[in-house]
C-alpha cells in the first residue's frame, strides 16, 4: 500500500528509535559485549581439549536423560522470592531429584523485548526476543541463576539455557543497525530503501516502530531487487497483523546525519528482526557465540537450546522463488554453534520443526540432540484416532533417514502449541506418495487428512477449551488434549473417574516418550496436570492472535503459595488436576509417584542408552510395539502401548531366534517365555502400557 506523503517531508522530521547517546547504545549492545568477552578465549588450551566436529547425542543424553522444562513467566513465587530463586529452591530440587529428573531447562531468562527512549520495553514473545546478556530483572538476578546451576549439580543434574541464533528483539543492536553504526547493519537481513522508492512503503503510524508489508509491496520490492521476496511460508500468519515476513521502519537518522528507511526480515513476529548469517562482517556469528559462552561460563549452564535454528539462510532462486528452508547455511551455522559449545564443554539441542531431511542433515555436526518433531504429532494422532499406523510410519521414517532415536528429545507439553504443521509432507515431500490405511496419498493430501482428524478431534465445537493457533496447530495442555481425545466436553466439571482416566492416559504418553532411547522431557504443566486458561483470562495477550497463552497458565510445583491466583509475571493460575508434586509424592497412586516408578525402571535398565531395533507390524489398530536392545546384553526391552479404548490380545513376532524368559519390568514379575519362533503374546487393557524385558538365552 503506497503512502500519500512526500518522502522529502518525512526527511524533515525523522523519528528517533532510541533517543540515547551512541556510547550508551553501544555499551548495552550484545555485539559489543560479545566482542569484549571473546578476548578471554584466545590462546588458551581449554578450547582444544574436547572433540567438537561431530554431534555427540549419546554423551549428552547420558549427562541429562530426563528433563523438566519450565516456563519462567508461569512460575508462582512467594512474596519476596523471584522466579529464579524459586527454581533454585532446595524443596523443589529434593522433589525433582526424587522423581528422577536430571536436568532443568529454565526457558529464556535473559533480557528480552525492546529498548526505546532510554527504557526497556516488555517482551512480545515470552523472552524469545533477546536484547541483552544480562538476566531479566523480572525473573531475578544473575546470582540466582548461578545458584540454580549449583543446586542442580548437588542433585546430580544440570541446567539448560537458551540461545536464539535466528533473531533478536528491537534492542540496542537493532537500533544501532538502523542508525548505520559501524557494521551493525550486517547483523540483520535489512535493506536501505532509496528515498525515491519510499512511495512504495506504507506509512508507519505514530507510536509504532515498523509496519508489516503487504504481499504486493514485497513483490514490488523484490522486482526492484531490494529483497528476496515472499518466503516459502509465513509463520504466525494473521490477516491484518502479519501477512508477510517483511516490515518497514519509519525514517531514521543515522550516525552520519543521513535519514533512511529500512525494510527488514522477521521469520516470526515484527519485533523479532532476523539475523544475517552470511554478511561479510560475520557480526551475527560473533554475537550469538558470545551469548552461548556467556551462558556456559558465566551462568553455569551445561546445555543450550538452539531455538529456531533452522532459519539462518535465505536467497532468491533462479526461478524467482525464495529459498528460506532446507538451506545449507542453516547447516553451516549450526555446525559452528554446536562445535563451539562442545569445545567449551557443553551440549546443544535444536527445536527444529522442519522436514525429516533437514533434521537429519543438521544433526551430523550441529546440535547434539533434536526435539522429536518427527513422532510428536504422530503420537498425538494415535491417541486421538486410536490408530497407531501413522505413528509407526513416522517411527520407521526416523530410521530410514539414518537418525538415531537416542539423538531425539521425546517430549510432552512445552511452551508452544501442539504442532500440526507436518512440514515434511507440506514442503519438500508434498508430491511424494505415501501409504496409509490401505490407501496411497500424496504428501500434501496426507497432511490435510491428518490435520483434519486432529482439528476435529481436539479443537472442534465439542471441545471449545482447546483453541487453534493460527495455521500451526492447537493451543492446549497435555491434560486437555487427553480430555478431548476421550470425548470430555466439559473440563471445568470433571468427575473423579474422568480425572483418573486422564491420569492413566497421561502416564501412557509418558511411557511412549520415556521407554525409548534418548532424552525424556516433560513440563511443569505436565507434573501438576494443568488445564488451559479461559481465553478471557489472557485476552490482552492474545490480541495478535497468539492463542498459545491459554496453555501457559501459572503453576506452583511445591505448594509454596497455595492462595496465589497469578504468577509473578501476572499469568492466571491454571487449574491443576494433580496438584503440587510435593503433595503428590506422599500419595503412591498420584501422577508424580507413578512417574517416579516408571523413571526408576528406565534408569535401572539404562533404556536411554538402548538401541531401537524394531517397530513390528501389528493387527490391533491401537497397538504400538517398540523393541530395544538394552546395553551390556541385558536383553530385549519391549514397550507395548495400547492407544485405543478397547482391549488388545495379540501375538507379535520378535526378531529373536531362540526362546527366552519374559519379565514385566514395572510389576517385577516373570511373564513366561518368548516362543522358539519369537512369538510374544501381549494382553493390554484400554489405554494401558506394558514394559517387558526378554532375557537373552544363556549360551548352550
Amino acid at each position: 500500500m503506497a503512502k500519500d506523503s512526500d518522502p522529502a517531508d518525512e526527511r524533515k522530521t525523522p523519528r528517533s528509535e532510541a533517543s540515547r547517546p551512541l556510547s550508551t547504545l553501544v555499551s548495552l549492545s550484545m555485539l559489543h559485549q560479545a566482542r569484549q568477552a571473546a578476548r578471554d578465549y584466545g590462546g588458551i588450551g581449554r578450547m582444544w581439549r574436547r572433540p567438537y566436529a561431530a554431534a555427540r547425542p549419546r554423551a549428552a543424553s547420558a549427562v541429562a536423560p530426563v528433563w523438566i522444562t519450565t516456563y519462567p513467566a508461569a512460575i508462582i513465587t512467594p512474596e519476596g522470592k523471584s522466579v529464579l530463586g524459586m527454581l533454585g529452591d532446595p524443596t523443589l530440587w529434593q522433589a525433582l531429584s526424587s522423581i528422577g529428573i536430571r536436568a532443568i531447562h529454565t526457558g529464556p531468562t535473559k533480557r528480552a523485548g525492546g529498548y526505546l527512549d532510554g527504557r526497556y520495553t516488555p517482551t512480545i514473545d515470552g523472552n524469545f526476543d533477546r536484547i541483552g546478556f544480562d538476566t531479566d530483572p523480572a525473573f531475578g538476578t544473575r546470582e540466582e541463576f548461578v545458584n540454580i546451576s549449583m543446586m542442580a549439580a548437588a542433585h546430580n543434574a544440570v541446567v539448560i539455557d537458551d540461545v536464539i541464533p535466528s533473531h533478536t528483539g528491537k534492542g540496542p543492536d537493532f537500533h544501532l543497525a538502523c542508525m548505520r553504526h559501524e557494521d551493525y547493519p550486517g547483523l540483520y537481513h535489512m535493506v536501505e530503501i532509496a528515498p525515491e522508492d519510499w512511495e512504495l512503503l506504507p506509512e508507519v503510524p505514530e507510536g509504532r516502530q515498523s509496519v508489516n508489508l503487504a504481499p504486493e509491496t514485497v513483490d514490488l520490492l523484490a522486482e526492484k531487487d531490494y529483497i528476496a521476496g515472499q518466503l516459502q511460508r509465513v509463520i504466525f500468519f494473521e490477516p491484518g497483523v502479519k501477512e508477510t515476513d517483511w516490515s518497514a521502519t519509519p525514517p531514521i537518522t543515522g550516525v552520519d546525519g543521513e535519514v533512511r528507511r529500512w525494510v527488514y526480515l522477521h521469520y516470526f513476529k515484527e519485533g523479532q528482526p532476523s539475523l544475517n548469517w552470511l554478511d561479510p562482517s560475520f557480526a551475527a556469528q560473533q554475537m550469538i557465540t558470545g551469548d552461548a559462552l556467556h551462558s556456559l561460563d558465566q551462568l553455569g549452564a551445561r546445555g543450550l537450546r538452539l531455538d529456531a535454528n533452522g532459519f539462518l539462510g535465505i536467497e532468491k532462486s533462479e526461478d524467482g522463488s525464495v529459498w528460506s528452508e532446507s538451506h545449507p547455511l542453516s547447516v553451516v551455522g549450526n555446525n559452528l554453534l554446536g562445535g563451539i559449545v562442545r569445545k567449551a564443554g557443553g551440549f546443544t539441542f535444536q527445536e527444529l520443526n522442519l522436514t525429516v531431511d533437514d533434521i537429519a542433515a543438521m544433526s551430523g555436526g550441529g546440535a547434539d540432540l533434536s526435539y522429536d518433531f518427527i513422532t510428536r504429532p504422530a503420537y498425538h494422532h494415535a491417541l486421538v484416532s486410536g490408530d497407531t499406523e501413522f505413528l509407526r510410519m513416522m517411527l520407521r521414517m526416523v530410521h530410514e533417514y539414518g537418525i538415531d532415536p537416542a539423538s531425539l528429545i521425546h517430549a510432552m507439553q512445552n511452551h508452544d502449541e501442539l504442532t500440526l504443521e507436518l512440514v515434511h509432507f507440506w514442503t519438500l515431500h508434498a508430491n511424494d506418495m505415501f501409504n496409509l490405511g490401505g490407501q496411497t496419498w500424496q504428501g500434501r493430501t496426507l497432511r490435510g487428512h491428518i490435520r483434519e482428524t486432529m482439528y476435529e478431534g481436539i479443537s472442534g465445537p465439542d471441545t471449545p477449551y482447546n483453541l487453534r493457533f493460527v495455521t500451526n496447530g492447537v493451543a492446549c495442555t497435555t491434560a486437555s488434549l487427553i480430555a478431548a481425545a476421550l470425548g470430555y466436553t466439559d473440563i471445568r466439571d470433571l468427575t473423579a473417574e474422568q480425572v483418573a482416566t486422564i491420569k492413566k492416559t497421561h502416564l501412557l504418553l509418558v511411557m511412549y516418550n520415556a521407554f525409548q532411547p534418548g532424552v525424556f522431557a516433560l513440563s511443569g504443566w505436565d507434573l501438576v496436570g494443568a488445564l488451559p486458561l479461559e481465553p478471557e483470562q489472557v485476552a490482552h495477550l492474545m490480541q495478535d492472535g497468539d492463542t498459545r497463552w491459554i496453555a501457559r497458565g501459572a503453576y506452583d510445583l511445591t505448594d509454596a503459595v497455595p492462595e496465589a491466583t497469578h504468577s509473578a509475571e501476572g499469568l492466571p493460575r491454571a487449574e491443576a488436576l494433580y496438584g503440587p508434586i510435593t503433595a503428590q509424592l506422599q500419595d503412591p497412586d498420584s501422577f508424580a509417584s507413578q512417574l517416579k516408578k516408571l523413571l526408576a525402571v528406565r534408569d535401572a535398565y539404562d533404556i536411554a542408552a538402548s538401541e531401537q531395533v524394531d517397530i513390528p507390524d501389528v493387527q490391533a489398530p491401537g497397538l504400538l510395539v517398540m523393541v530395544h536392545d538394552l546395553p551390556d546384553r541385558r536383553g530385549l526391552q519391549v514397550t507395548a502401548l495400547n492407544f485405543g479404548q478397547v482391549p488388545v490380545d495379540e501375538t507379535v513376532v520378535l526378531d529373536m531366534p531362540r526362546s527366552g524368559p519374559v519379565f514385566d519390568m514395572i510389576a517385577e514379575t516373570v511373564e513366561g517365555e518368548v516362543a522358539e519362533d519369537g512369538l510374544l503374546r501381549l494382553e493390554l487393557d484400554p489405554l494401558q502400557g506394558r514394559v517387558l524385558r526378554v532375557a537373552y538365552p544363556l549360551p548352550a
